[in-house]
């Protein structure tokens, strides 16, 4: 479920008019500390979330699991169970629910952020940032903790590392926009035939790929958000500039959690 459509629209501006060059500067700053302050709490209230899910979902007291809906005790690791609420989250229909509500909400603001006052497309992003914490929530269940934490570190560095390259390299990456795009959905393909498949090469694959398609992605919407801000939004200002920080926040926040579930599929350690 990591794998979501990025190719949502943003709100273009209009071409900047002339506007002294240390204003531009000062607010491109503003603009961009914006989206990572937007793209840093998204990230927070998903691990809250997953965490408080996986919490309220395991327990060590094998009579409390007994108790669930099945009346069967489900093992997760040693001397760990599904509890009532953990069997709903994670063996039962409504799982799907949580898989693919996150997807609704990617499209819900996309396709919607021009008809939405900020404040309400704030409110969505934490809502679709909660709704992909629960839907990660079973990460805990997979791989051990310890790994789960190096691997966001790891994640955490790298992101920061290209999208700082994008946001001071001269270089023009827009034509790499295309490319990449056409990469992530070979991966999405690839990802559904696999599920059908079960082939571990084939998700090695895969991972590897993903991980260098959403590394260019990162540094590429950097430079997009910049770019749009310069040529657009430092003449716009406002409602427009607040909406266009929150979808820009958005597709780094995809970036990052798309890189660190795939570098966790390759460097996380299974319980």
């Amino acid at each position: 479920m990591s794998d979501l459509d990025r190719n949502y629209a943003s709100p273009f501006g209009r071409a900047a008019g002339h506007i002294d060059a240390a204003t531009v500067d000062a607010g491109l700053r503003s603009y961009m500390l914006s989206i990572y302050n937007y793209m840093a709490i998204g990230l927070a209230i998903t691990g809250l979330a997953a965490l408080g899910v996986y919490k309220f979902a395991v327990t060590s007291d094998m009579a409390e699991a007994f108790r669930s809906a099945t009346g069967q005790a489900f093992r997760v690791a040693e001397g760990q169970f599904l509890t009532s609420f953990g069997h709903m989250m994670f063996a039962s229909p409504l799982k799907w629910v949580f898989i693919l509500a996150p997807l609704a909400m990617v499209f819900a603001i996309s396709f919607g952020i021009n008809r939405l006052k900020p404040a309400t497309a704030q409110l969505m992003f934490w809502a679709f940032a909660a709704l992909m914490g629960i839907s990660l929530s079973s990460i805990f269940l997979v791989y051990t903790h310890t790994s789960i934490v190096r691997v966001f570190f790891i994640t955490a560095a790298t992101f920061g590392a290209l999208s700082l390259y994008g946001y001071t390299t001269k270089r023009d990456m827009s034509g790499m926009g295309s490319f990449l795009i056409m990469g992530l959905f070979g991966i999405i393909i690839a990802s559904v035939v696999n599920i059908f498949l079960g082939s571990s090469m084939l998700q090695f694959i895969v991972s590897v790929v993903g991980v260098l398609v959403f590394a260019g992605l990162t540094a590429w919407d950097t430079q997009r958000l910049k770019n749009e801000y310069i040529y657009g939004y430092a003449s716009e200002g406002g409602e427009v500039a607040e909406r266009a920080a929150i979808t820009g926040a958005l597709s780094l926040y995809l970036n990052f959690i798309n890189l660190f579930t795939l570098l966790l599929q390759l460097l996380g350690q299974r319980d």
